[in-house]
């Protein structure tokens, strides 16, 4: 094992002895570690069902509940796949009955936008598509349709206010019931504009409705066309005018997820387009913000050191670097976010790579799983045990540092690994996701391709569960492959349609020989009331869609001694 560089009374590595001597991680070492990951879901997931239900978040220390994001029994949303691959499948089922019964959001609620979209919206994204694999009898025209599906839709579409603005780019915050409200500050971070993608396109193409990918494809070219002249994008931006109003730029709290939807983006939808983005915003990253291996934060315009720290948010730029082969840069830029990690058992939200300390007021970790992220992305594609040593490292630094009796608390304080009484919904969603996933190479999510099922849509059949799943920013897997069980050719959908309207004509001169037809020649029968009943409901829809405004979290500007202008909205989720 490496050696700490951490005093010894901050490390919590020091009494690990790694008994494999040859540095070999054999078969029944990582059954061990899956075992203790899973000990750990289950220690943090049976407290909340315990003392938080329904509220948003389990708050350890105190042993109860809290609402946080928007009402949404969120950690059962965010937890839901992980039960899945740790193999519950009769939790899962239980689960999708509660959330079904139990969840809505026509709620008088200001809520996030971008942690709407990544953990609720993406959560049950990924839960109707894990259906079928979960044993779950699934209704006709599955993946096409099913509860979980529209009840994300509805999740989306309380967002879409959001999106009506001149540039396209969201505002940050929505109230639920009554969308945007005029007061809306019109600034908001990068991410926050960048990171539907995935979660939108999905909807679209498996509902038909493209509605959610327009607006997230308008919201992505608004943000391309605003970059600097030298590539780079700030900060933070006024989705009015598209002006930047934060202009630090980097790869961590308030950009990340940007950079990370544009490849995973691309990959998902087999497109071009956001695949050049990214490339020529990684150009400009390596020429203007990478400094041995580490990632600065530059002035947007000038490429001049704005801040020389490292952010926890920023460790999954490794993984993302897989994802294009970028192996050398990724494997080296890792190591030395790890070796922060065995310096204090997890990572300062801010860390001065000039001074090796972490940033004053920017102490915590809570229990971020960007790091394990990485780890496990690059493990798949290298096989480094440097890899799995992480993965076992931040098992016994999570263990011994962060696990209280009613689950496990947020580090307030890496230097002396004081407990704060929050434990958030990414905990479960992501870090024990990822660390189990690293020491579980069998795992269906890591399917090669040679097992696959098939299932018959209204547009024929096609192939689902074959792999290369793609994890949203809240890591909730998608399967790229269902998004083409629900999409056919524009003259085929055509033809349907054109037959469905000759079929509906028909059925209706057959009633109008019916006893139903009144005395003028129009339908009364029951049809008509039907098509009454629709259009109200149509109606009703539309009016619950229009834009509407919504009061959200106020916008700080606070410079610390480092000059970042986001210490107050860094970016919360995983």
């Amino acid at each position: 094992m490496l050696k700490c560089l951490c005093p010894a009374f901050l490390c919590v590595f020091s009494a690990i002895q790694y008994h494999a001597q040859g540095g070999r991680f054999t078969e029944p070492d990582l059954a061990q570690y899956r075992n203790r990951v899973k000990s750990m879901f289950y220690h943090a997931y049976n407290h909340y069902l315990e003392n938080a239900f329904p509220y948003d978040e389990l708050r350890p220390l105190t042993c109860d509940g809290q609402d946080t994001w928007g009402s949404f029994s969120l950690t059962l949303i965010d937890a839901l796949d992980t039960l899945l691959i740790l193999g519950n499948v009769t939790e899962f089922q239980r689960v999708v009955n509660v959330l079904q019964d139990g969840v809505g959001f026509d709620i008088d609620v200001n809520a996030s936008v971008f942690e709407t979209n990544i953990r609720v919206v993406g959560g049950l994204l990924s839960a109707h598509l894990l259906s079928k694999k979960a044993g779950i009898e699934v209704e006709t025209g599955w993946p096409c349709s099913g509860p979980l599906l529209r009840l994300a839709e509805k999740a989306a579409r309380k967002l879409l206010p959001a999106f009506q603005t001149p540039t396209g780019m969201p505002y940050g915050t929505v109230n639920l019931k009554n969308g945007v409200n005029p007061a809306e500050t019109p600034v908001t971070c990068t991410a926050g504009v960048g990171t539907f993608i995935v979660e939108f396109a999905t909807l679209s193409r498996l509902t038909g409705d493209p509605v959610f990918e327009d607006a997230a494809r308008k919201a992505l070219t608004a943000l391309w066309e605003s970059r600097s002249e030298i590539g780079l994008v700030g900060n933070h931006i006024d989705v009015l005018t598209s002006k930047w109003v934060a202009q630090d730029s980097g790869i961590g709290a308030g950009i990340d997820s940007y950079f990370e939807y544009l490849v995973k983006g691309a990959i998902l939808l087999k497109d071009e387009e956001l695949m050049s983005m990214f490339l020529e915003y990684n150009s400009a990253i390596k020429s203007y913000t990478k400094f041995d291996d580490w990632y600065l934060w530059v002035q947007m315009y000038k490429g001049t050191v704005s801040m020389p720290v490292f952010q926890s948010l920023e460790a999954f730029w490794p993984g993302l670097q897989s994802l294009i082969g970028d192996m050398d840069s990724a494997m080296k830029t890792f190591l030395n976010y790890y070796t922060v990690w065995k310096q204090y058992g997890g990572l300062p939200e801010f860390y001065s790579i000039t001074q090796g300390f972490t940033v004053d007021k920017r102490e915590g970790y809570p229990l971020r799983p960007e790091l394990i992220e990485s780890a496990m992305y690059l493990y798949r594609a290298t096989g480094d045990e440097t890899l799995l040593e992480l993965g076992r490292d931040a098992m016994e630094s999570i263990e011994r540092i962060s696990k209280v009796e009613c689950g496990y608390a947020t580090i307030k304080d890496v230097r002396d690994h004081r407990l704060d009484n929050r434990m958030e919904s990414f905990f479960l969603a992501e870090t024990i996701k990822y660390l189990y996933l690293l020491f579980d190479p069998a795992n269906f999510i890591h399917n090669d391709g040679s097992s696959f099922d098939t299932v018959t849509t209204p547009y024929g059949e096609c192939i689902i569960e074959a792999g290369g799943y793609i994890f949203n920013t809240e890591a909730h897997p998608l399967d790229p492959a269902a998004l083409h069980c629900c999409t056919a050719h524009k003259d085929e959908q055509g033809e349907v349609e054109e037959l469905t309207r000759q079929l509906h004509s028909s059925n209706r001169s057959k009633r109008a020989f019916s006893k139903d037809e009144g005395k003028d020649g129009k339908d009364t029968s029951h049809s008509s009331a039907r098509r009454e009943e629709n259009t109200n409901y149509t109606n009703d829809v539309n009016r619950q869609d229009t834009v509407l405004r919504c009061p959200g979290q106020p916008f700080h500007s606070k410079l610390s001694l480092l000059g970042q202008v986001f210490l107050d909205t860094v970016e919360q989720g995983g």
